[in-house]
Order: C-alpha cells, then sequence, then structure tokens
C-alpha cells in the first residue's frame, strides 16, 4: 500500500502538470470504487480549474472553483501523467483532461482507492475531520505523543499507526522509526517515557522526509507519477529482512506479527 511518501510523491509529481488549468473532460469508467463515484462528477467538474494541489494524510486534495476533489490510492492506485491520449487498460478506471492537453489517469487493480468530491469545507469532511496532525508539522512531537499515550496499553507500533494519532505512519516506516529510536514494537505506549518519545517523534519526521527526498519506498504496486520506482528501499534498515543481521549489533532480526502486521525488530537494540 502506498504510504504517506509514496502520496506526497506522487502529489509533487503531478502538481506542476495541472495547477492552473481547466478540466475540459471527465472519463469514468469504473465508478465502483472504494466508495462510489458521484454519479454527477463529470457535470460538476468539466470547465472547473485546479488552484492547488494538497495532501492531508495520504488523500491528495484538488482545490477548484467551487469544492475540492479527494483522492485516494487505495492499496494498489497509481496516478500518471499522459501526454496524449492512448487507449485505456482494464483498470484504468478514471481519465481527468485538461486544457494544456495532458491527462490525468488513475489506475487501480483492486479498486480500492477512492474519487470524491465536496463542496464544503474540507476539513470537515467524514473522511478528514477525525484525523490526527500531520507527522512533518510542529503539531507533532514527543510531547505531543506522551500526552496521547498516557495509560494507553497497545503496542506503541499499533499506536504510532493510529491515524487518530498521527497520520501517514503506516508498517513500513513506523518499524522504521521505532529501530532508529530503539524502541521494542510491542511495548505498551503509556510504558514510554517522553524522552523515548521525543527520539521517537524525531525519528520518524526523519524517515519521513529522507523517502519523500528519495521519491518513497519501492512497493510491488506503485510506482512514481512519471513512471519510475523509488528508490528509498535500499536504505530500509529492518522493515522485510527477518533473519537478516542487525545493521548495528549483527544479531538476526526478528519476525513478529503485531496487529496482524509484519514486524521485524532487533532484540538487543530494541528494548
Amino acid at each position: 500500500m502506498p504510504e504517506l511518501p509514496e502520496v506526497e510523491t506522487t502529489r509533487r509529481g503531478i502538481e506542476p502538470h495541472i495547477t492552473g488549468e481547466k478540466i475540459v473532460n471527465l472519463i469514468i469508467r469504473n465508478r465502483n470504487l472504494r466508495w462510489p463515484v458521484p454519479k454527477n462528477l463529470e457535470e460538476i467538474l468539466t470547465g472547473q480549474f485546479i488552484s492547488s494541489l494538497a495532501r492531508r494524510a495520504k488523500y491528495i486534495i484538488f482545490q477548484c472553483d467551487t469544492g475540492h476533489i479527494l483522492l485516494h490510492l487505495g492499496m494498489s492506485g497509481r496516478i500518471r501523467m499522459l501526454n496524449e491520449v492512448k487507449n485505456p487498460e482494464k483498470h484504468d478506471h478514471v481519465d481527468i483532461e485538461f486544457s494544456n492537453g495532458k491527462t490525468l489517469r488513475f489506475t487501480d487493480p483492486r479498486r480500492f482507492g477512492a474519487l470524491l468530491y465536496t463542496a464544503d469545507d474540507i476539513s470537515t469532511h467524514h473522511l478528514l475531520s477525525h484525523l490526527g496532525p500531520e507527522p512533518l508539522s510542529a503539531d507533532f512531537d514527543g510531547k505531543y505523543l506522551a500526552g496521547r499515550a498516557k495509560n494507553r496499553k497497545c503496542p506503541v507500533k499499533n499506536f504510532i499507526m493510529d491515524s487518530k494519532i498521527v497520520v501517514g505512519v503506516g508498517n513500513i516506516y513506523a518499524a522504521e522509526a521505532l529501530f532508529s529510536a530503539g524502541i521494542h514494537p510491542q511495548k505498551a505506549a503509556g510504558k514510554i517515557k517522553l524522552s523515548q518519545y521525543e527520539i521517537l517523534a524525531d525519528a520518524i519526521k526523519k524517515i519521513l522526509k529522507s523517502a519523500i527526498k528519495k521519491g518513497g519506498t519501492t512497493l510491488k504496486d506503485f510506482s512514481q507519477s512519471d513512471g519510475k520506482p523509488g528508490y528509498f528501499s535500499i536504505e530500509l534498515q529492518v522493515y522485510g529482512k527477518q533473519n537478516q543481521p542487525c545493521p548495528c549489533c549483527k544479531t538476526p532480526l526478528k519476525l513478529l506479527k503485531i496487529g496482524q502486521r509484519s514486524t521485524v525488530f532487533c532484540v538487543k537494540c530494541q528494548k
């Protein structure tokens, strides 16, 4: 599943191609995504200009003349910018054609992605209103995590992956941040000291920033907007490396499942 760096990489990749451009045509070949594409979306969007692109959690938000488009990549979604019209393939569900001749094509084999629209205040949308702070924002730090973790018994890995606590820290980056901070992924969130949360928050920020800079993590179902894969995966320290030596102490890395998610960690370096 594309995580925050992949989504942010995609947003940055398509932004210069469509900002300030008018939607001249909207082609929806399959409305049955995670949530049905609104029936009148073609009528609503045709003729509107895209003034800016933003990201909230894993949603890419298109600011239009009279509202916002919300696009979610789901588990296998991908966006490409086409310079010329190409025949659609089986899973090419949506084309947005622009006044500059370019087409944004949304492809999603599993159809867990979404394309929605709202004319209301975007912050009040039911998919966004309950979300925690962005991990790269000033609102997210060790003090915030420690305050939210008070008396929490759930594993810290589940805690930092909870979008109500902080958005965009998926399985890969949670495992990497906990290793960097030296925190055992099963440790109860409420048992972690403020000083440890300060290190963890810094690790999350550093790893996500690095991943965004590198272009996201290479995943089976993800490519950047220009079709090239990300390259951050070559720098992963523990994710997917069970039984390999720990990069710090050389102890074989262990694999366990926490909340149905595979987690790799070091028994010596993470306490």
